[in-house]
């Protein structure tokens, strides 16, 4: 099955490109980056905080049979409502350390979007971590199940 979210690494860099189209009005998609109960949903963690504003902050955990397994937090530097987040994020305990992203919402249609996110790492090193985890089917599968969540039952 082809996956929907495509990530770009070009060789030699310490950033890569995430772009993902959906059937969805980007005020949806914008909704599911930024309500902590479409979050939880669509990622499968629990939100623990969500200040989605500028200067505000995020903290996530997820957990199996009591066992906290993933821990993340960062920073929200900028939004825009439907267009724009740029913020931190940094995975607990992880050796890929604190990396800047820029979220870009954008309508193609009244029922189409598109998201586009850049993401720096601190070098080359911390991206190729990043890399070796199952990354992109990760993303792809929470990208589907966000697709999944938003649409409306018909």
């Amino acid at each position: 099955m082809e996956q929907k979210t495509k990530v770009n690494a070009p060789d030699g860099r310490q950033e890569l490109t995430i772009t993902r189209e959906f059937d969805l009005p980007v005020e949806l998609v914008y909704k599911a980056y930024t309500e902590a109960e479409f979050v939880s949903q669509w990622m499968g963690t629990k939100v623990l905080k969500l200040e989605n504003k500028n200067h505000g902050s995020y903290a996530l955990e997820t957990s199996h049979e009591g066992k906290v397994m993933f821990k993340a937090n960062g920073t929200i530097h900028k939004v825009v409502p439907n267009q724009e987040i740029v913020r931190t994020f940094e995975m607990e305990n992880m050796p890929i350390g604190v990396q800047l992203e820029f979220l870009n919402f954008e309508k193609i249609t009244e029922d189409k979007s598109k998201l586009t996110i850049q993401i720096i790492y601190k070098s080359e090193k911390h991206r190729e971590e990043q890399l070796k985890l199952p990354f992109a089917y990760g993303l792809n599968g929470a990208h589907d199940k966000l697709q999944e969540t938003l649409t409306p039952s018909k």
